[in-house]
C-alpha cells in the first residue's frame, strides 16, 4: 500500500490537471515504433496486442504446432491469420521458408511474399548458404532475417498497417508453422503518432533500418543535456555497494554499463543488480547480471565478439574486457538507487560502471517504471505453465498497468533441447483466453528446429549460449538460454500481466528454468472494470435492458477454454495419433455456463466511468459458431435524441473446428522437396474447446462523458466454408454468454 501512496504523491505533488480529452500519451506506430522507441515506458491507452499462431488446436504439440489453419479458400490459400478493424502487423515468424509463397492481404488487396528458396526448395541445405525475403527492397535486414542466420526461422519485423482487415495465407501447407504479433486500435483513434494508412508496398523508412543496424553499438543519446557518470568499482565477498544514487529527477536513464575484465566475467555475471525508483519499498530491478544482459552465463570459450548483439542490451568482448550495456529507457520522478551485490564469495577489481541520464519533461502519469523481474523454477509443476511474471504478486502486488517488452530465460541445464517444444502463453487483464499463444520456445526466441543446437544473436531475438547434451563438453555448455526483446511488437496491459511458457510440449519436461522479464509498469490500473452481465440471467437482463429478438433460448455449455492438453487418452475420432496423446494428462477441467446464439441484433446498456479515455468490451461466447462477425453501434443511453454511432466491426475468425494439413512425407524423411511442393492434405480437427473470450475497443470520442452507454450488436451473416465444398459443421451465428466493460483512465498528474 505504501508504494502506491508514494507513487501518487509523486504524480500529484505539483499542479494537478483535470483529465481532459487531450491528456493521453501519443502512441508511436509503424516505423515510429522504432524511431521513437524511447517512448516504450509510456502507457498505450486504447491499444491491444495479440499473438496468433498455427498452434495445435487441441492444446497438444501435434506436428510441432505446425499447419493448423482457420479455413481454406483454395489449395494455395490456406488462412492462418484473419483479423478486422484498424491495426498493424508487427511480426511474423515461419519455420524456414515453409508455407511460401505467402499471401499478405491488407484491406482486400493481396500481395505475394516469397523467400529465396521458395521456387526451388530441393537440396536446400547445400544449395543456399544465405537467403532473403522477396521482394528484398520491401523486407530488408535487420527488419528481416532468414534461417541461415537465425538457425531455422524466417523472421519479419516490417510493420504492415491495415485500416480494415488483414489476412495471412500460405500457398503450401507442409510444415506451415507460424506466429504473428499485431496491434489493434479502436476505429477513429486520434492519439497515434501519424494517420494509420494501409500498407502501400513501399520500402520501410530507411531511418528505422539504419537505427536497427546500430544494434551492438552505443545507441544512447548524446548532447549538452546529457548527464554522465563513470566510476571504478571494487567488491569484496558478499558486499553490497551503491553504484549511483541519483536525486535529480524527473530524469530518464538511457545507458547503464559495466566494463569487466574477461577473466572475471563468468563470476561477475552471477552477482546481483538492483534498482529502486523514487524510494519505493521494493526494488523494481532485482536480477542476476548475466540474465539481465540477455544471456544465461558469461562463459565465452569460443571468444566471440558478441554473446548478445541485441538492440536494447548487448554483451561485447574485447581481448581484455567484456562490456555489458543496457539501453532500456528508465524514467523516474525524483530518485534512482542502483546497487550491486556480490553473490559468489569472490573479490572483484577494475570494474568500471557508467550511467547516462537525460531530463524527463512529460507528465509522469504518462509512463511506468522499468522493471526487470527475476524468477527461478528448478522443478516446474506438472501440467502448469512456468510463470515468469504475474504482476499481481510482484513488488507488493497489483494492480499494475504498462507494457511487457521482453524476456531472457534459461530452459535447461542438462542440454535437453526438447524442452523447447513448450509454447509461450500470455494472459492480460482478466481474460480467460490467452491473448498470446505461440508455437514453441525456440520460435519465441527467434529460431527453429532447436536452432540446430547452434547459437545466434540478432537485435530482437537470440540463443546466445548453450549446446545439446550430445555436443556439450562441460556443464556450462549444457546451460541453454534465449532472449526475446519486444520493441514495436510489445504487449500493453491495463491491470495485470501473466507471462508463461510451457515446459515441453505438454508441460511435462523436468528441466530447470529461470528468467528475467522486462516490463514497464505503474502501480495503478488504466483499465477499470465498471460493469458486467450475463445475457442469460433474468436479473442481469432487466438491469442492462438486454433485448435480442432473434436469440435462441439459453443453453448450458460444458466445455474448456484454450489452455493446453487435457485428454486422458487417445481419441479414436481424432486425426491425431495415439502416440501424440500418450503423454497427455487431465490438466484442467471443463467449465459450465449458459449461452445464447442469435442471427439478428442484440442491445444492452452498460455503466461507465464518465471521465474515461475509451473502453474495452470483452465477450464470452461459444466458439463452435464460425467466423462470428457483427457491426457495433453505440450511443449515450441517457440522451433520447442521440443517434447510433458506428464503433467498428467485431470479428472472430475460424471456430473450434479447424483443419490440419501435412502433405505427403515420403519414406518417413523429415524433409523432402516432394512434400514441400505437394498439394494440401486437409484433415478436419475439432478442438473440443468451445469457450472463448474476445475483446473490442471503442474510441474515447464515443464514450468520454458518457455514464451509461447503449450498445447494439448487428450480426453480419458469414458464408465462409471450412474447405472448398465443405462447410463448417455449424452455421455461423453470433454467440454471447457474458459481457464485461473496462474503462481506460489515467490518474491526474503533474
Amino acid at each position: 500500500m505504501r508504494s502506491i501512496i508514494v507513487y501518487f504523491l509523486l504524480i500529484i505533488s505539483t499542479s494537478v490537471l483535470a483529465q481532459k480529452m487531450g491528456d493521453m500519451p501519443i502512441v508511436p506506430i509503424a516505423e515510429d515504433a522504432y524511431l521513437k522507441w524511447e517512448r516504450l515506458p509510456y502507457q498505450r491507452i486504447g491499444v491491444r496486442a495479440y499473438m496468433r499462431s498455427t498452434y495445435d488446436r487441441r492444446g497438444d504439440n501435434h506436428f510441432s504446432d505446425a499447419s493448423h489453419y482457420l479455413y481454406q479458400e483454395s489449395d494455395t490459400f490456406n488462412v492462418s491469420l484473419d483479423v478486422k478493424n484498424p491495426g498493424i502487423l508487427y511480426f511474423k515468424r515461419t519455420n524456414f521458408f515453409h508455407g511460401s509463397p505467402w499471401h499478405y492481404e491488407t484491406d482486400g488487396r493481396d500481395f505475394i511474399v516469397k523467400e529465396t528458396a521458395t521456387d526451388d526448395p530441393t537440396d536446400i541445405y547445400n544449395k543456399y548458404k544465405v537467403t532473403k525475403f522477396l521482394p528484398q527492397n520491401l523486407f530488408p535486414e535487420p527488419l528481416t532475417w532468414t534461417w541461415a542466420i537465425t538457425k531455422g526461422a524466417d523472421l519479419m519485423w516490417v510493420p504492415i498497417p491495415f485500416e480494415n482487415s488483414l489476412r495471412i495465407a500460405y500457398s503450401r501447407t507442409f510444415y506451415g508453422t507460424g506466429y504473428y504479433i499485431y496491434h489493434a486500435y479502436p476505429l477513429g483513434a486520434d492519439h497515434l503518432s501519424k494517420p494509420l494508412k494501409t500498407w502501400n508496398h513501399t520500402p520501410p523508412d530507411s531511418k528505422a533500418v539504419e537505427l536497427l543496424k546500430k544494434a551492438g553499438t552505443d545507441i544512447s543519446p548524446f548532447g549538452s543535456s546529457i548527464k554522465e557518470m563513470q566510476k571504478e568499482v571494487s567488491l569484496t565477498p558478499y558486499q553490497s555497494i551503491t553504484l549511483a544514487s541519483v536525486a535529480e529527477g524527473p530524469a530518464n536513464i538511457r545507458l547503464l554499463q559495466f566494463k569487466v575484465p574477461v577473466e572475471d566475467a563468468l563470476k561477475f555475471g552471477k552477482n546481483r543488480l538492483t534498482i529502486t525508483w523514487d524510494k519505493r519499498w521494493y526494488s523494481s530491478v532485482d536480477v542476476p547480471i548475466d540474465l539481465f544482459f540477455g544471456t544465461g552465463h558469461l562463459h565465452n570459450p569460443e571468444k566471440k565478439e558478441y554473446l548478445v548483439k541485441g538492440f536494447p542490451v548487448n554483451v561485447q568482448y574485447t581481448d581484455d574486457y567484456v562490456f555489458l550495456s543496457c539501453y532500456w529507457p528508465m524514467p523516474f520522478s525524483e530518485h534512482a538507487e542502483i546497487e550491486l551485490q556480490e553473490r559468489n564469495g569472490s573479490s572483484f577489481k577494475d570494474i568500471t560502471f557508467r550511467l547516462k541520464t537525460v531530463p524527463f519533461n512529460d507528465p509522469f502519469n504518462h509512463v511506468g517504471y522499468f522493471h526487470a523481474t527475476y524468477s527461478d523454477h528448478p522443478k516446474p509443476a506438472l501440467g502448469k505453465d512456468v510463470t515468469f511474471l504475474d504482476t499481481d504478486i510482484v513488488e507488493g502486488g497489483g494492480p499494475w498497468s504498462g507494457n511487457f517488452v521482453g524476456m531472457t530465460w534459461t530452459f535447461t541445464d542438462t542440454g535437453n533441447l526438447s524442452a523447447l517444444e513448450g509454447d509461450p502463453r500470455f494472459f492480460f487483464d482478466d481474460s480467460q483466453t490467452p491473448q498470446a499463444w505461440g508455437t514453441g520456445s525456440e520460435e519465441w526466441g527467434g529460431g527453429g528446429n532447436y536452432w540446430g543446437g547452434e547459437n545466434m544473436t540478432i537485435p530482437f531475438a537470440g540463443h546466445p549460449v548453450g549446446k545439446s547434451a550430445r555436443d556439450a563438453t562441460d556443464s556450462l555448455d549444457r546451460i541453454n538460454s534465449a532472449y526475446r526483446f519486444l520493441i514495436a511488437d510489445h504487449f500493453p496491459f491495463g491491470k495485470r500481466a501473466i507471462v508463461g511458457l510451457e515446459h515441453g510440449g505438454n508441460n511435462t519436461a523436468n528441466e530447470h528454468y529461470s528468467g528475467v522479464t522486462y516490463w514497464y509498469g505503474a502501480p495503478y490500473a488504466t483499465l477499470v472494470l465498471t460493469d458486467e452481465f450475463s445475457v442469460c440471467d433474468p436479473g442481469d437482463i432487466a438491469r442492462h435492458k438486454y433485448q435480442s429478438p432473434t436469440a435462441s433460448d439459453p443453453y448450458w455449455l460444458t466445455s474448456r477454454y484454450e489452455w493446453g492438453p487435457h485428454t486422458d487418452g487417445p481419441d479414436p475420432h481424432s486425426p491425431y495419433s495415439q502416440e501424440d496423446f500418450q503423454r497427455s494428462r487431465q490438466f484442467f477441467p471443463p467449465q459450465s455456463d449458459s449461452v445464447r446464439s442469435m442471427k439478428g441484433n442484440s442491445q444492452f446498456v452498460l455503466n461507465l466511468k464518465s471521465e474515461n479515455l475509451g473502453i474495452m468490451l470483452r465477450r464470452k461466447f461459444d466458439y463452435q459458431y464460425p467466423n462470428q462477425e457483427a457491426k457495433v453501434w453505440v450511443k449515450n443511453a441517457d440522451d433520447p435524441n442521440e443517434n447510433w454511432a458506428f464503433a467498428g466491426t467485431w470479428y472472430t475468425s475460424g471456430s473450434s473446428t479447424a483443419f490440419f494439413s501435412w502433405p505427403n512425407w515420403p519414406g518417413g524423411k523429415f524433409y523432402t522437396a516432394e512434400a514441400e511442393l505437394a498439394s494440401s492434405d486437409p484433415k478436419i480437427v475439432n478442438s473440443e474447446r468451445r469457450w472463448r473470450e474476445e475483446e473490442f475497443l471503442i474510441a474515447r470520442q464515443l464514450t468520454n462523458g458518457v455514464s451509461r452507454l447503449a450498445v447494439k450488436i448487428e450480426w453480419i451473416p458469414n458464408k465462409k466454408e471450412l474447405l472448398p465444398g465443405q462447410p463448417f459443421p455449424v452455421e455461423s451465428a453470433w454467440s454471447e454468454s457474458r459481457y464485461w466493460v473496462y474503462c481506460y483512465q489515467l490518474p491526474e498528474g503533474k
